[in-house]
């Protein structure tokens, strides 16, 4: 006699498949950082070119790309404009990182350009996480009948996955030394790789100041017929700072009483980057008027950017993630927050120059929380304790970030403020504890 066992195959749960797709999304950051063009153009053309199907706006930089970017997408949003935003990295859920007309796409989608890009065929090695995402943004961005598409850089610009992209404007925020290993070691080096976003006949807006990186910027725009837009020469800001607002002087056009909806002097001068790409594009026949500018500017929102994410205790949280960036959080705290007493809880990665970052931020605080994020490049808080010894009289380290979080809310005092920075996965984990916190 015979048995035939049966089995049953039950179809996975749709939270399960959602689920399942992030972690093999995740597990592909196993293979690290590779820059190159190869890959990603292979997966595309797979995918029927979306990139094609869309027009663009590409950004690159050290800091400011993703504020830009939001303020772009929200003035094209009051436009009228159907508008893509694609981001990096997310603060809680990885939605965050495509974005059409504001709003974050569903899991339904994820999953379902998870599935296109898997059946997209692949070449000679599995793509990185970032090329994969990319890939998804623009099938989704294609799919979705954007108008236009504004796409941040992950690294550099020369080789970087978005750099399939032939935009109608091209924007490099500002330059600083950054993943040295990958980009070169001197000003000049890196500001080459982010020129690389820079495409035949196509305008560029800059930011950069430090001669040297403007000197690379300028040759590599005149090799490709480039017209480039410098900050403080073409166009520039006024702050008002009784009244909160400032004035744009531009090629063609003076805006006055302007606000953007972002903290800190530094975003001023992205609102300036913000403003000259939008009266370049207006040169171009798009259709971004005074109010929708204004508007659009106004309502930018941009997560984990000095931003207040709880009044009581009153809670800021910065990606302060490079030097630059610790800089200008410095800047902020000395001019908006003198006389406050200050706790920084603190995490940071391995690639960046910590004991220089702590040197800034630190000596401003009375006490510090040193943590560390989940991600596997972040540095050990035992680390950190040793620059931060000299800098700060009280010092805590409490690896867990959500502890970390609770721990310096619960022993705050009534006038104290916490800040959250170091790196936007602190950011992050501290945006998604305040949620149960609440």
């Amino acid at each position: 006699m015979f048995f035939c066992r049966v089995f049953w195959l039950v179809p996975m749960k749709f939270e399960d498949r959602y689920n399942q797709c992030l972690q093999n999304m995740f597990g592909l950051r196993r293979f690290g950082i590779k820059l190159g063009l190869e890959t990603i153009s292979f997966i595309l053309d797979g995918l029927n070119n979306p990139q094609n199907r869309f027009l663009s706006i590409h950004i690159a930089g050290t800091n400011g790309k993703g504020s830009i970017a939001a303020a772009i997408a929200s003035i094209f949003k009051e436009a009228g404009y159907r508008v893509g935003l694609y981001t990096s990295p997310h603060l809680i859920k990885f939605n965050e990182r495509i974005r059409i007309n504001g709003l974050s796409i569903s899991d339904s989608d994820v999953l379902d350009a998870y599935e296109a890009v898997k059946n997209a065929g692949l070449k000679d090695r599995e793509p990185t996480f970032f090329e994969y995402t990319t890939a998804m943004a623009f099938y989704e961005f294609a799919r979705n009948n954007v108008d236009w598409a504004v796409v941040e850089t992950g690294m550099g610009g020369r080789l970087d996955a978005t750099n399939v992209l032939v935009p109608k404007l091209s924007i490099i925020s500002n330059i600083s030394l950054e993943h040295k290993q990958y980009l070169g070691n001197t000003i000049e080096k890196i500001a080459a790789e982010k020129a690389g976003i820079i495409k035949e006949g196509v305008p560029v807006v800059t930011g950069v100041s430090q001669k040297k990186a403007v000197e690379v910027l300028k040759d590599i725009a005149q090799k490709n017929n480039a017209p480039l837009f410098r900050l403080k020469e073409h166009f520039r800001v006024r702050i008002n700072r009784k009244k909160g607002t400032f004035s744009y002087t531009g090629m063609n056009s003076i805006l006055h009483n302007m606000k953007t909806g972002l903290q800190g002097d530094h975003q001023i001068e992205n609102a300036a980057l913000t403003l000259a790409a939008c009266e370049i594009l207006n040169r171009r026949d798009v259709n971004l008027g005074p109010g929708h500018v204004k508007d659009g500017l106004l309502k930018t929102h941009w997560p984990g950017r000095m931003e207040v994410v709880c009044q009581s205790p009153y809670v800021i949280v910065d990606g302060a993630h490079n030097l630059m960036a610790a800089s200008k959080l410095a800047k902020f705290i000395s001019e908006n927050l003198a006389g406050n007493k200050i706790t920084m809880l603190m995490g940071i990665l391995d690639d960046k120059p910590y004991k220089n970052m702590m040197k800034l931020l630190l000596p401003l605080c009375q006490r510090v929380i040193l943590t560390k994020p989940l991600i596997n490049r972040a540095l050990p808080p035992e680390t950190l304790h040793e620059a931060a010894r000299d800098l700060v009289k009280e010092i805590k380290v409490i690896p867990d970030v959500k502890e970390a979080l609770f721990y310096a809310m619960e022993t705050a005092e009534p006038q104290e403020t916490i800040i959250a920075a170091g790196s936007l996965y602190v950011v992050g984990e501290v945006k998604e504890a305040l949620e149960s916190y609440k």
